[in-house]
């Protein structure tokens, strides 16, 4: 007879894993069971959430207990303990931006067959951390360490708009998290960005794609906006940060027969 706290099913209690060990996925499931925002989890918001049974996430928890991956409360609920954050702060000290930006950027460059920039605020301008070129003859001339205004381009938009500044087109561009820029910094430029983000949605920069104006029609607008953002959620995702808002963004976008242009600024 099935034990009385038993989940409904037990996904995870009967799941093996493609070559890993059962007892340690069942562990790191109870880890991942805290979600953005919950501070502390009861035995029965456990169960339900791992489809475990509960003896089974005591007997783990005694380990995760030991090592520091969790705390239990003196109500007896759980908390994230001190070790997943120490480890955090080491994979950020590794971590070097350009080493998951650039396969990334290069990835989408390839795609979109335009130049792909990235780019970071230092004050009250934006700066060119990384880019990649377009194999067109005619392209954006922009290069790695260019210093660009704010309150011009889809690159500064953005920034601008994640940085907290209020108002349209901030507002808009916070909803849809893309910014569409015809012919605002150059007259014959044209570009799309998205933001990225790291741990604690800190935002780390604007991807944009970008190219001469000629070139982005409606059509081709259309088209990239979710291949931007997908390259913007996956860079978000390799980099600590949450990226549903980024997927979310991309399952709302309309079938590509056009895009809505912004001019002007």
């Amino acid at each position: 007879m099935a034990s009385r706290d038993a989940p409904a099913k037990s996904t995870a209690l009967n799941a093996v894993g493609n070559g890993g060990v059962a007892a340690v996925d069942r562990a790191f499931s109870i880890l991942a069971a805290f979600k953005p925002g919950d501070e502390r989890l009861t035995l029965a918001e456990l169960a339900v959430r791992t489809e475990l049974y509960k003896s089974t996430i005591l007997r783990l928890a005694g380990s995760l207990l030991r090592h520091g991956y969790l705390q239990r409360l003196e109500d007896g609920r759980y908390q994230i303990g001190p070790a997943p954050f120490l480890l955090g702060a080491l994979h950020q000290r590794s971590l070097r931006l350009g080493d998951i930006m650039l396969p990334l950027m290069r990835e989408l460059a390839d795609q979109a067959a335009e130049g792909v920039s990235f780019y970071i605020r230092r004050d009250s301008v934006r700066i060119c951390l990384h880019r990649i070129d377009s194999r067109h003859a005619i392209r954006d001339h922009v290069r790695e360490g260019d210093i660009l205004p704010l309150d011009r381009g889809s690159g500064g938009r953005v920034l601008s708009a994640f940085s907290g500044a209020r108002g349209e087109p901030h507002d808009t561009t916070r909803k849809t998290f893309l910014y569409v820029s015809i012919g605002e910094r150059d007259r014959e430029t044209a570009g799309v960005s998205a933001p990225v983000f790291g741990p604690q949605q800190q935002l780390l920069g604007a991807l944009t794609l970008a190219g001469p104006r000629s070139r982005f029609d409606e059509t081709f607008i259309a088209g990239a906006l979710a291949p931007l953002l997908d390259t913007a959620a996956r860079a978000t995702a390799a980099l600590g940060g949450d990226a549903s808002p980024l997927r979310a963004a991309m399952a709302s976008l309309a079938p590509p027969r056009g895009a809505k242009r912004r001019t002007g600024g």
